[in-house]
C-alpha cells in the first residue's frame, strides 16, 4: 500500500514539474515571439523611411578607394533625379577590400574603418559591411597585420576542431578590432579531382572535414562579432570564373553530394552565402547558378531553407562578360533570381544601380524583389550588429538605430596586439615542427 501511495505521490510531482516546465517554456516562447514582432515592426518602420534609391544601393557590395581615409565617389545624382538625393554619397550595401586597401599598420587600418562609419553616420547613410576575404592560406588580406592564418587545408591537417575554432576565433577578434564586420569565407565546397586545382588548398578537404571544421569556423567568426559568408554554391572546377565560365558536368547523384555541406551548414548561425558562376548539367544548364532562379530560390532558399544574404559573386568577372552576360543584364538577372546583393569588385556601381531602378519603375514585381531584398540586408545588418535595436524601458517598444562609439585607439591596438601574440603561439604550437 504504501509503495502505491509513493507511486501516486511521485506520478504526481512529475507531472506537476512538468507542467510547471512545460509552463516555462511557453512563457519563454511567448516572449520570444513578442521580441521577434517588435524587431520585425522597428525593421518595417526603418524601411519605411528609405527612397527606392537608398534600397537600391543597398543591395550592392563594393571596392573602394584609398586605406587611410575614407572618400565616397559617386553622388547619387549620377543614377537617379531625385532633388533631395542628388548631392547625397552613394554607400553601397556594404564595401569589400582588397589588398591594397590595407596598410601595414593596424591603427591606419582601424582609422580608415572609423572613417568610413564615421562618415556614414554625419552623413546620415546606412551603414556598411565593412568586408574582406580572410580565408587562410593564399587568400589572406590581413597576413601583414594579423597572426598567422594557415589554408582550409592545413587547419584540417594539423588541428582539431576545438583548435581550429580557437584559430578561427582568434582571426575574428582581431578583424573586428581592425573595423571589419564581415568575412567573405569559408570556402565549404567539398575538394574533388574536378576542383582541386582551382581551390588549391582553400576546401578543408573531404566531406566529412568540410561539415566539422566548416562548422567550427563559420560558429567562430559569427560568435565573436564577424558576419561569415560561405561559398561557392553549388560549387566549381578547374576553371578560374574571373577568365572563364566553369561547366559542372557531375551526374545527380555527385551533385548531390557535392551540395551536401551547403545544405547542413545553412542551417547554422550564417550571414551568408556566395553564389559560383558555375553552370550545371543537372540544374538549368544554360545560366551560371548566380543568375539561377532554380539555384538560387529553388535550391538555396527554398529546398536547403537558407534565409540569410545570398550574394552573386563578382558580375564583372570574365565567366559572365565574356558569355552573354553583360553586368548590366547579369544585375537585373540575379534579382529575378533570388540574390540578395550584388558583388562588384569595381568602385563605382550607379551604372548597375540605374539599370535597377528603371526596371523597378517599369514593374512592379520587380520592385518588389528589391524592396524584399533591401529588408534583408537591413535585417541581417540588425542581426549582425552594423545596426541597432533600441528597446523603450518598458520593452514594449523598438527602433532600428544606428551609433558609433569606438574605444581609442591606443586600447584597441593594445588588445589586437595580444591577440596577435596568442594567434602566432598557436601557429607555433601546431605548424611548425
Amino acid at each position: 500500500m504504501l509503495v502505491e501511495i509513493l507511486s501516486v505521490l511521485f506520478f504526481s510531482v512529475s507531472c506537476a514539474k512538468k507542467n510547471s516546465n512545460e509552463t516555462e517554456d511557453a512563457a519563454m516562447a511567448r516572449k520570444q515571439a513578442h521580441l521577434m514582432a517588435l524587431k520585425s515592426k522597428a525593421i518595417d518602420e526603418f524601411m519605411e523611411h528609405l527612397s527606392l534609391e537608398e534600397k537600391i544601393c543597398q543591395l550592392f557590395i563594393v571596392n573602394l578607394v584609398g586605406e587611410r581615409k575614407f572618400s565616397p565617389v559617386e553622388l547619387y545624382s549620377a543614377f537617379c533625379i531625385e532633388p533631395s538625393l542628388a548631392s547625397k554619397a552613394m554607400i553601397p550595401g556594404g564595401f569589400l577590400f582588397f589588398s591594397y586597401n590595407v596598410s601595414d599598420d593596424p591603427v591606419t587600418v582601424m582609422e580608415f574603418t572609423d572613417s568610413i562609419k564615421r562618415d556614414c553616420i554625419e552623413g546620415n547613410q546606412i551603414l556598411p559591411f565593412l568586408a574582406i576575404d580572410q580565408e587562410g592560406g593564399y587568400v589572406n588580406r590581413l597576413r601583414k597585420l594579423c597572426g598567422p592564418l594557415p589554408s582550409p587545408k592545413r587547419v584540417a591537417q594539423n588541428l582539431s576542431i576545438q583548435k581550429a575554432y580557437e584559430l578561427y576565433a582568434l582571426q575574428a577578434k582581431q578583424m573586428k578590432l581592425l573595423g571589419f564586420n564581415m568575412n567573405i569565407a569559408p570556402v565549404i565546397e567539398v575538394e574533388t579531382a574536378d576542383n582541386s586545382v582551382f581551390l588549391d588548398g582553400r576546401s578543408f578537404g573531404d566531406e566529412k572535414a568540410v561539415l566539422s571544421y566548416g562548422d567550427k569556423c563559420i560558429s567562430a567568426y559569427e560568435d565573436n562579432g564577424i558576419a561569415a559568408v560561405a561559398k561557392h554554391f553549388p560549387g566549381n572546377t578547374n576553371i578560374d570564373p574571373h577568365s572563364g565560365l566553369p561547366e559542372i558536368s557531375l551526374s545527380q547523384a555527385q551533385m548531390e553530394e557535392a551540395v551536401a555541406p551547403f545544405r547542413d551548414l545553412v542551417r547554422l548561425r550564417l550571414c551568408g552565402v556566395l553564389m559560383s558562376h558555375a553552370r550545371t548539367s543537372v540544374l538549368d544548364s544554360n545560366i551560371p547558378s548566380c543568375l539561377s532562379k532554380s539555384w538560387v530560390t529553388g535550391r538555396l532558399r527554398d529546398e536547403f531553407g537558407f534565409d540569410g544574404i545570398i550574394f552573386s559573386d563578382d558580375i564583372f568577372m570574365g565567366a559572365l562578360n565574356d558569355n552573354g552576360f553583360p553586368p548590366e543584364k547579369a544585375c537585373v538577372d540575379a534579382i529575378e533570381a533570388g540574390v540578395t546583393c550584388i558583388m562588384i569588385s569595381e568602385k563605382r556601381f550607379a551604372k548597375p544601380a540605374s539599370v535597377l531602378l528603371k526596371k523597378a519603375k517599369e514593374d512592379a514585381v520587380f520592385c518588389q524583389k528589391i524592396n524584399l531584398a533591401a529588408r534583408k540586408m537591413i535585417e541581417y545588418k540588425a542581426m549582425e550588429g552594423v545596426l541597432s535595436f533600441d528597446f523603450s524601458e518598458d520593452g514594449e517598444n523598438c527602433a532600428l538605430s544606428q551609433r558609433f562609439m569606438p574605444t581609442s585607439l591606443s586600447e584597441r591596438k593594445q588588445l589586437f596586439q595580444k591577440l596577435a601574440d596568442e594567434n602566432r603561439l598557436l601557429y607555433k604550437e601546431n605548424f611548425i615542427n
